[in-house]
């Protein structure tokens, strides 16, 4: 156990240069003990702490609330203001922080969904297989329910819909930094491709909107069109936006100028990743260009999200992986495509650019 004098907050902020001398035991301590926090972070997700924080609570007035017992909510209150999660201020009432401002609903840089996944038992239960990943090359998820992850998602319409909500706003990051960083006042027909029924259209619907020349294409599976759909009628897109459903390995809707492919590609082994690609190149304009968008594993012992949500491909998925830059080079250069730029951006995720060659 680490000593309750210690500063949780020393392993998440940066440091002057006197904590570089921490003795390396401090530090590998802190690195076990993180799951404690996450799920920590989960479990006040679920509470819905930040959507009552939005004006100061006392530990009485939020223990009522959410029907918990009082002592044992604040003991986990003080743990997360620790981490600037929250704050408690003098006269005992809890407030928000920017930090905890994520783990609120209904904003739109919102992470509760996802927190609310990375506490669930399932999630912690293929954690705990690691090592049958590990001996067998095999997802531990497989092993363990009896089942693939897609089956169980089927089966279990409150996990679909937890998981659905945590890609999407893991996500909804991402949407913000392609447009921030790619042009595409230059392209008329922009296809989006959805993300196997958890795409929500919101992009294809910002780039329609700040392009008022262009039409675009939304595609993906039947799971969310509906809701896609929806959106686009809202955002007074219909005479613009076409909405249709498909699947990525028989074909692709042809004539895009660009096409974007989202947090698909690494959910598949290289052969199948090759076949859609290969439809996309099939599909796409003579001049068109190809975006995906993925997580680059950066080489040496950097650190990167896209290493530790490597291993959870493993453990969740056959053949599902992060690529380096040479992996998404090869994989391009198999389906017709050559890579042309990778442009970084200030989510997870970067812009892997290429062209039919």
């Amino acid at each position: 156990m680490v000593s309750s004098q210690h500063k949780p907050s020393d392993a998440t902020a940066p440091r002057p240069p006197v904590a570089q001398g921490v003795p390396p035991q401090v530090k590998i301590l802190q690195m076990m003990n993180a799951y404690r926090l996450a799920q920590s972070i989960s479990v006040v997700a679920k509470l819905g702490i930040a959507d009552l924080l939005t004006q100061p609570q006392s530990i009485t007035e939020l223990a009522q609330t959410t029907a918990t017992h009082e002592q044992s909510l604040y003991r986990l209150l003080r743990v997360l203001a620790s981490f600037d999660i929250f704050t408690e201020d003098e006269s005992g009432l809890f407030h928000l922080t920017p930090r905890g401002a994520l783990l609120q609903s209904n904003v739109s840089n919102s992470l509760r969904d996802y927190a609310i996944v990375v506490g669930e038992m399932w999630h912690w239960r293929m954690w705990g297989g690691i090592l049958h990943s590990l001996k067998t090359g095999e997802p531990a998820f497989d092993h363990l329910f009896g089942m693939e992850f897609e089956e169980y998602y089927q089966q279990n319409p409150e996990v679909a819909k937890n998981f659905d909500g945590a890609m999407v706003s893991a996500l909804a990051m991402t949407d913000v930094a392609i447009l921030a960083n790619y042009d595409f006042a230059s392209f008329e027909c922009i296809v989006d491709i959805g993300t196997g029924g958890q795409g929500d259209g919101k992009l294809i619907a910002s780039i329609l909107k700040n392009n008022s020349l262009q039409r675009g294409v939304y595609f993906d599976s039947p799971t969310r069109i509906e809701q896609v759909k929806r959106l686009v009628e809202v955002t007074g897109l219909s005479d613009r936006c076409e909405v249709v459903t498909g699947d990525v390995f028989a074909s692709f809707p042809p004539g895009g100028n660009v096409y974007i492919v989202k947090n698909l590609i690494h959910d598949y082994d290289d052969d199948r990743a090759i076949a859609i690609l290969k439809n996309c190149r099939q599909a796409i304009a003579e001049h068109g260009k190809l975006l995906l968008i993925e997580m680059v594993i950066p080489p040496g012992n950097e650190p990167s999200l896209g290493k530790i949500l490597d291993v959870e491909a493993l453990l969740m998925s056959t053949g599902a992986i992060e690529r380096t830059e040479e992996q998404y080079r090869e994989v391009l250069s198999a389906s017709g495509f050559q890579l042309t730029n990778i442009i970084s951006s200030k989510s997870p995720m970067s812009i892997i650019e290429s062209v039919p060659a």
